[in-house]
């Protein structure tokens, strides 16, 4: 068993300075606009966490819904406790969740609200679409936000998470992207009012063409209770089909190390790390994985770590809860068989 070695980077590194930058405008009370992310007329759970992390600002929250069909979305955000008001953009031109398209939206909508804020989860739907927007506004995007401090003072990791940042901004207008696993989903009950969109400006050059999602009957891996992970030590994609059968027996979603992603074994839409995906699981098992420190950025706020490896030396151990030197092809097929 080992114990789990990396703490806080705000204790084991160096103080990284504060940058506090003097701010131009006259202070006011934050008023705040949440870009909702939804799929398939369903809120995604992201979204949950960002309306979270806007109502710590202060302030009323507003939400925007965009789609081609939004109401039914726009009906289910206005039940979230702590969201006055939805505002509902419904046009074709929003159906696929475009960049080009939203972005001109979210400005629209900023303006026409004088919002102080505006608030996206650090998804691949946010980081698409807010980077955008910030360059229309002319402002300086705060990303990937762990906490809080204050309207205008953030906390961020930097270096893939081994040193934490608190920056200030001067900007009239916070573009802010939330780490979703930094905050709780917000609960419903709430009982906001809809209203129309202000109208933006539609016209794009980009044509969607079409999407290829993988459908699995697993938890979907970016909020699911229980992770397998597997890595280079997999040595095949055939081989992932131990994770797999071990996923079924535990109810668990299959990912893995950006190692085992390019060399084909899965696809890219698995990848755990700070370029894939940022888990925050009760539990991730980790196999045949060494613990590079890209991957670790995406799932080192597991609550339990559990890893398996040959290399009793691998650098996973250090931040594991639990490990297990053993040879993986033996391991994990004994733990399926034992469920």
């Amino acid at each position: 068993m080992f114990a789990r070695s990396l703490r806080s980077a705000r204790a084991t590194q160096p103080t990284i300075g504060r940058l506090f930058l003097r701010n131009l405008g006259a202070s006011r009370n934050a008023t705040t606009l949440v870009l909702v992310e939804h799929k398939n007329n369903a809120v995604a759970t992201s979204t949950l966490n960002a309306i979270t992390a806007a109502s710590k600002l202060g302030g009323p929250v507003t939400a925007l819904v965009a789609g081609a069909a939004p109401d039914a979305v726009a009906q289910s955000v206005a039940q979230i406790s702590g969201v006055a008001k939805v505002l509902v953009a419904k046009h074709d031109a929003y159906a696929h969740n475009l960049p080009e398209t939203l972005a001109p939206l979210i400005v629209a909508a900023t303006k026409a609200g004088k919002f102080s804020h505006v608030v996206a989860p650090h998804s691949a739907f946010g980081k698409n679409v807010v980077p955008r927007a910030a360059a229309l506004l002319d402002v300086s995007q705060v990303s990937d936000v762990i906490a809080i401090e204050g309207e205008d003072t953030f906390v961020r990791p930097i270096y893939a998470g081994n040193a934490i940042a608190t920056v200030k901004s001067s900007d009239a207008i916070k573009v802010v992207t939330i780490r979703t696993t930094a905050f709780p989903a917000a609960s419903t009950g709430g009982s906001a009012s809809t209203e129309a969109a202000p109208a933006a400006d539609t016209t794009s050059t980009t044509e969607f063409v079409k999407e290829e999602i993988s459908k699995s009957d697993r938890p979907e891996l970016g909020s699911a209770k229980i992770v397998i992970g597997g890595g280079r030590g997999m040595k095949s994609g055939d081989n992932f089909k131990l994770l797999y059968d071990l996923a079924d027996k535990m109810g668990a979603a299959v990912g893995a190390s950006r190692a085992a992603v390019d060399a084909g074994f899965v696809s890219n839409d698995l990848q755990i790390g700070q370029t894939g995906k940022i888990i925050a699981p009760e539990l991730y098992i980790a196999v045949g994985i060494s613990g590079a420190i890209q991957h670790l950025a995406g799932m080192k706020d597991s609550k339990t770590i559990v890893a398996i490896n040959k290399d009793g030396e691998a650098p996973i151990f250090q931040v594991a809860d639990y490990g297990l030197v053993a040879d993986l092809f033996k391991a994990v097929p004994e733990m399926t068989e034992k469920l």
